[in-house]
């Protein structure tokens, strides 16, 4: 099971966001407790007034090459686990640097 699905004009991923971590960064991708798969994530931003989701959805605007506009955080805003969808006219595209962020795990 992968952590994200395509859905016309977009793809939506699961991630698993640490804030107040030491930089910015795509960690590749995990697997939970109950079998899923997440894109791990952190930001330096705390978790504090929207913070970490702000520098969450700017560091995936940089990553998958997009306007800020782009993104958004579907589910769980105030919970270290969300779902964000990621506009894009070539969702396969998208999906191919999730995938690539298997790798790095």
């Amino acid at each position: 099971m992968a952590c994200y699905r395509t859905v016309p004009g977009a793809i939506v991923i699961s991630v698993r966001l640490t804030p107040r971590a030491d930089r910015d960064a795509v960690d590749g991708v995990g697997v939970l407790s109950d079998g899923r798969e997440v894109a791990k994530v952190r930001v330096r931003a705390v978790p504090d007034g929207g913070a970490a989701n702000a520098a969450l959805a700017l560091l995936l605007a940089k990553v998958f090459h997009r306007p800020r506009s782009a993104v958004a955080i579907v589910a769980g805003a105030t919970q270290r686990l969300k779902q964000v969808r990621i506009e894009g006219d070539e969702p396969r595209q998208l999906a191919e640097i999730v995938e690539s962020w298997s790798r790095l795990s």
